[in-house]
Order: structure tokens, then sequence, then C-alpha cells
């Protein structure tokens, strides 16, 4: 009988459980998969704090999924925690409460961690041997990754995301032009040192004006592969899906022109009017202006044109991470 594991990726914003099988020739096959938004990370950019609802929804969520997993008949589970948990001085509070809950105590991955697990799981979908780059903008942070086949050449975790920015900076509903600008502003510091730290590491496009900073280039030739719900949120908006379809958004094409007129869209709807999209869900509505943004910053900041949209992520590189070679 095929043996199966589950994993429960904790963020900033979302909770999600996977629960797969493994298969004769290594892969996995999901037989389980949810998502609560559940917003951990709320406040932790000026507080420094997991807020105390946060954590017992949070919990609650990971106590549900757990039970879903051992249900389903998962030999094993692993369950992490990302950037809310690196941030709060607070993180073992809810630590010791997910224990309690279900007898597991999450893991922190670090920011580089995070970026390899989602490398590992876009390159088991979309560049066994090629050159990839991944972007997985997550509610706390974003971690980018360039590599070539199974060899990671690069990894940073950016402390921008899109809970983190709409809490700085969009005040308005909607938000107005004024705020807009300061959140693109905010982007430039973080995306001036990735062009420093890269710069060992690969060549530099060159700029109509010399005196500027170049901004970073992938390897040549590379696909850039987007992880996480904001982009697969864009993907479905972009479809005009009635309501989210992984199977559907997995594996798409995004356009940058697309995604800044979704951006743009967006931006000028007030939250109630988001809150109505078809397929946006509503407790993620008020802060997928900032995610649009940051995507389409971060593609134009690296020269990419389009991005493939990935459903996967962290829980699926967790899988291959942890029980790929003793699942046999």
């Amino acid at each position: 009988m095929a043996r199966r594991f589950a994993s429960i990726d904790v963020g900033t914003n979302t909770v999600l459980l996977l629960v797969a099988e493994r298969r004769d020739d290594g892969t996995f096959f999901a037989v389980d998969e949810r998502m609560e938004l559940t917003r951990l990370g709320r406040g932790v950019d000026r507080t420094h704090l997991l807020d105390a609802a946060a954590i017992e929804e949070t919990v609650a969520a990971v106590r549900d999924f757990a039970a879903a997993a051992r249900d389903a008949g998962a030999d094993d589970l692993v369950i992490t925690a990302t950037s809310a948990a690196r941030d709060a001085r607070n993180g073992g509070a809810f630590f010791d409460a997910v224990r309690d809950a279900c007898g597991v105590v999450p893991e922190v991955l670090s920011g580089e961690e995070e970026a390899r697990l989602s490398y590992e799981s876009a390159r088991r979908d979309f560049g066994q041997a090629d050159a990839l780059a991944v972007m997985d903008v997550g509610g706390g942070s974003t971690e980018l990754i360039f590599g070539v086949g199974g060899e990671l050449l690069f990894a940073r975790s950016l402390d921008v995301g899109a809970v983190r920015l709409t809490e700085r900076w969009l005040h308005s509903d909607p938000p107005s032009a004024g705020e807009l600008a300061a959140l693109r502003a905010d982007l430039a510091q973080p995306f001036a040192k990735l062009g420093a730290d890269l710069a060992p590491h690969f060549a530099k496009r060159e700029v109509d004006h010399p005196s500027q900073p170049a901004p970073p280039s992938p390897p040549p030739g590379a696909s850039l592969v987007g992880v996480a719900g904001t982009v697969t949120t864009l993907c479905a908006l972009h479809l005009g899906l009635d309501a989210y379809d992984g199977s559907l958004v997995h594996g798409q094409r995004l356009a940058l022109p697309a995604i800044r007129t979704l951006a743009n869209r967006l931006a000028n709807l007030d939250l109630a009017a988001r809150k109505a999209l078809p397929c946006l869900p509503p407790k993620r509505a008020d802060v997928i202006v900032a995610g649009a943004e940051l995507v389409a910053e971060l593609m134009e900041a690296l020269g990419f044109e389009e991005l493939i949209v990935s459903d996967r992520g962290v829980r699926w590189g967790l899988l291959y991470d942890r029980f790929g070679a003793r699942a046999s």
C-alpha cells in the first residue's frame, strides 16, 4: 500500500495543508489540499508580536488540518512556520499552543530555507534541467531563487510581502495614488540591495543611465515561476474564473502587462468591491493590491515579461525534502 505524508505550511497570511501519496517513480500525488486564511502575521511588522486572536485562529486551523492528515492515513506530518514566526518576539507562545493542540512542534524555516523549498517544488514541475528563477510572494516576505536543474545558484528572502506592505502604506479605501507611490518607493531599497547581492553571481544588464544601478539579471534563458496566493489569485482573476481552481491555474502563463492591468483595476476598487470579485477570497481582498504591485515591480526589476504560475510551493518542497528518500 502506498504511503502517505503530510505537510502544513503556516505563513503570515495563510495556513496550507497537503496530504499526498508517494508514487513508485518518487513523485507525490495530492489526496487532500486545504487552505485557511488566518493572518498570523497581522500587525507583526509594527509590533514584532503575534496577536493573541491571530494565534488562536491559526492554532485552530493547524489542529483541524493535522486531524485531517491523520484521518487521511498520513504516516508522518511536518509543520513549518515562516515570516511571521521568524519576526515575532512571542513566537514561542504560538509553538507551544500548536504542540498542545496537535502534538507537533512547528519548525521555523529561515528565509533561505523557505526559498530552497519553493525552488525544489518549482523545478519538479517546470525545470528539471532548465534555468529557473522562482519568486515566492508571501504575506511577510518574498523569496527569490535562481537555479539550473538541481543546482541552487542564488537564494534571498526579502522582508516585503502583501500583508507587510499593506499595513505600512495602504490606509485609504481605495488606496490613494500617493500611498501606491510610497509602496513602490519602499520596494526600491530591498531591490537595490538585491542587485548588489547578485552582482558577484550574475552579469548585470546595461541601462540607459550608467549612473543608476543596473537591476539584477537571472541566469541566461531562465523562466520565471511565481508561487503562492498572490500570484495564483491574480491568475484566477485574469482567467475570469467563477471560483478558484488550482488545476486550471497551475502552469498558466501570466504576462507583465496583464499583471499591471490587474493591479490598476484592483487599486481602483474599494474593499467591498474587491471582496465581491469571484475567486478572490474575501480575507485576501485587503492585501491583493499590495501583492499585485509587488509582483509587477519585482518582475520589472528582474527583466521578465511573463511568469509561469505555480499552485504549489513550500508545502510540496517539504514533502520531497523530508519524505522523498525514505518513503520507499
